[in-house]
């Protein structure tokens, strides 16, 4: 039987998605927001994605190794199954999670639950990453950092992967990738050599 909710009396929820490259801040910024939501006694959940263990196996990190603890997960449904009786859900590197993990976020939103989701939007190539799209059609609210391009100093969006390896999904950091713009990301290898002084 459907009961029409009291929609005067139920709380709000909503999703934000904070995405851009490789060292743009983006982990940096999600914990900021975690960490303020905690100082309001909020309750929180904070998850990401299992096979992410580059910095620690269940703390987030960032790249300052500012970090705040987290649950790994293999499956977005986790998320739902953990996320029980709480005012805020954070989630970092969403373009791991799978297929599921938009309506998982909109699920959460609908319970009146406030979603922070980070992630990148872009791949090595520029390309769209896994369901960021689907997320950021989604979002509430969308804040889209940069990194600065190693090779010219301008605004930086995309990831650009120094070694040969094709897959979509490389786990690495300043050791196989460094930000760079689009102009400079298309130079390829050569890019510095290539780009006046």
């Amino acid at each position: 039987m459907f009961i029409e909710p009291n929609i005067r009396a139920e709380k709000r929820g909503w999703i934000e998605v904070i995405c851009g490259s490789m060292f743009s801040g983006k982990t940096e910024e999600l914990i900021r927001r975690l960490k303020r939501v905690k100082i309001a006694n909020l309750k929180v959940e904070i998850f990401k994605p299992a096979i992410d263990t580059r910095y620690d196996e269940v703390k987030i990190v960032s790249h300052d190794t500012n970090f705040i603890n987290s649950t790994p997960v293999s499956s977005s449904q986790n998320i739902l199954l953990l996320a029980q009786d709480v005012d805020v859900v954070g989630i970092d590197e969403a373009q791991f999670f799978d297929a599921e993990i938009g309506e998982v976020c909109e699920q959460l939103a609908m319970k009146g639950i406030r979603v922070i989701v980070a992630g990148l939007d872009m791949d090595y190539l520029g390309n769209p990453f896994g369901q960021m799209p689907a997320l950021l059609a989604k979002a509430d609210y969308i804040t889209k950092l940069h990194a600065i391009c190693v090779i010219c100093g301008s605004m930086a969006s995309i990831s650009y992967r120094k070694s040969a390896d094709t897959n979509q999904v490389v786990l690495g950091e300043k050791d196989i990738y460094e930000p760079r713009c689009r102009t400079c990301s298309t130079l390829g290898p050569n890019a510095k050599s290539l780009i006046q002084p």
